[in-house]
């Protein structure tokens, strides 16, 4: 089996490499680049087709074919050199390939080229205290006035809500119709009178998540996505990209390098913890499942490129993220030992994304990561619902209820 990317991408990470080495000089301390160090490094990666491949160039990206090949071994570069990848942000990650699927022309004009810049953040408004898997059963109400949606209602665990200047936010606009029928996509000014954001504190004593309540907030007529009533439907093609996973074949392996240096420097029964047969066979089994999925996803990408259905293993990329994290962590916390019970003051939260922690010397940030996971066998679709999917569209088992009937 030849796991190598061939002579062709091989030869394009050389290209990469010299327009990193010419472009991206990181800081010297250490520390995150400054903003409009980052920004001028975006505009210069979309220029040469580094980023934004997807986005057409009218709407401020590259303009380039889909290679899934390409965007990984970009994905590696960028990563290795330090350097900024397309923003990480739930607007560019969602919003943006579903306004270019169903968005009006108007729309992917005036949100794509900033969202694309990193110029405007979004949230994403979907769950509620009574509707969380059960999405449909949303409450949130939008009426139309005149020229404008006038809603009200309440948003949960809305990621980075604190920070965003626009939400994508579902309403039910038609509360005669069927639940799944009587919703509504809107884009909402974070930025007015109405919106209340309120962090929720986690055990770990951070705020990545927030619950967001709208009193009377109004958002234009038209920025609507799709048609009246057709926000389900809309939401399906977001949460279609929300598990795509494009990043997953350069995620799939990032966690392990910090986990090795952690067993390295913590000591077990008098020497170092990685000398012990029963970590070093744990952390063989944990690369071998990462590299396991990492050679999937290769597989998957090649089969797309050729136009080729992947199957069912499309639908696993996301389950087998989750669960490697997991035991990442597990084994991270058994190897901090009794100093994996005192977690300090972090001043920043939890990321939801599954990088590896920032700072692989320090207990906390193991810790965070450890209690962080719990989190997200629900994110992007829970662990428990994508295992049904797996079932029933990649195995053609029935449905439960289908099986109780025919008992």
């Amino acid at each position: 089996m030849d796991l190598s990317y061939g002579t062709e991408y091989e030869g394009f990470g050389e290209e990469v490499r010299a327009f990193l080495k010419a472009n991206w000089k990181p800081r010297a301390d250490d520390q995150p680049p400054a903003a409009d160090q980052t920004a001028d490094f975006r505009l210069k990666a979309i220029a040469a087709g580094y980023l934004a491949r997807s986005i057409p160039k009218q709407y401020g990206g590259s303009g380039q074919e889909l290679d899934l090949i390409k965007n990984a071994v970009i994905s590696e570069e960028f990563r290795s050199a330090g350097a900024p990848e397309d923003p990480a942000d739930l607007g560019y990650a969602l919003l943006v390939p579903t306004l270019l699927e169903v968005g009006e022309e108007w729309q992917k004009e005036k949100f794509i080229p900033p969202t694309v810049r990193g110029e405007i953040r979004w949230c994403q408004g979907y769950s509620e205290p009574g509707a969380g898997s059960d999405l449909a059963s949303l409450q949130t109400r939008g009426e139309l006035v005149g020229d404008e949606w006038v809603i009200n209602g309440q948003k949960i665990w809305t990621s980075t809500a604190e920070v965003c200047d626009y939400v994508f936010c579902l309403v039910r606009t038609e509360p005669e119709h069927p639940k799944h029928a009587g919703i509504s996509y809107l884009l909402v000014d974070m930025h007015q009178p109405g919106v209340d954001v309120r962090p929720l504190k986690q055990m770990t004593g951070n705020s990545g998540f927030n619950e967001v309540f709208f009193t009377d907030a109004k958002t234009p007529k038209d920025w609507i996505v799709g048609e009246r009533g057709g926000g389900w439907k809309v939401t399906r093609a977001t949460l279609k990209h929300e598990r795509s996973g494009l990043r997953d074949i350069g995620d799939a392996t990032a966690m392990l390098e910090p986990l090795v240096t952690l067993a390295k420097s913590r000591t077990k029964n008098g020497r170092p913890a990685i000398e012990h047969p029963e970590v070093r066979q744990k952390i063989a089994e944990l690369e071998g499942a990462m590299l396991a999925n990492a050679y999937s996803l290769r597989f998957r990408a090649s089969k797309v490129l050729k136009g080729q259905d992947p199957g069912r293993i499309a639908l696993m990329a996301k389950l087998n993220r989750t669960d490697s994290y997991q035991e990442v962590v597990k084994l991270a916390i058994d190897l901090a030992g009794d100093d994996a019970l005192l977690l300090g003051a972090a001043e920043e939260s939890i990321s939801l994304g599954f990088e590896p922690p920032s700072c692989p010397s320090e207990t906390d940030e193991w810790v965070s990561g450890f209690m962080g996971s719990l989190g997200f066998v629900s994110a992007g679709g829970t662990s428990n619902i994508q295992r049904n999917l797996i079932a029933e569209h990649g195995l053609g088992l029935p449905r439960d209820s289908a099986a109780q009937r025919s008992k």
